[in-house]
């Protein structure tokens, strides 16, 4: 989208009932957190983290070793 593109769509925006424009903002907000800035995770995201943590810090996870056995045995 060119820079004119985006001078037009925000002249119309102006037009809009003030409650569209609200709606308008928060979208944009919203867009703007994901793609700029730090990336802030959710509370779901951030339990399932703090779980792989936990599990690595308890040598739950599979080695190099099992995760290459497990490949091999499908590659045959």
């Amino acid at each position: 989208m060119t820079r004119e593109a985006l001078e037009v769509l925000l002249e119309r925006v102006a037009t809009w009932p003030e409650q569209a424009q609200a709606e308008f903002v928060r979208s944009l907000e919203e867009i703007e957190a994901r793609h700029i800035g730090p990336y802030r995770l959710s509370d779901e995201e951030r339990k399932a983290v703090q779980r792989g943590l936990r599990e690595m810090r308890e040598r739950k996870l599979a080695d190099d070793a099992a995760v290459a056995a497990v490949f091999n045995r499908y590659r045959a």
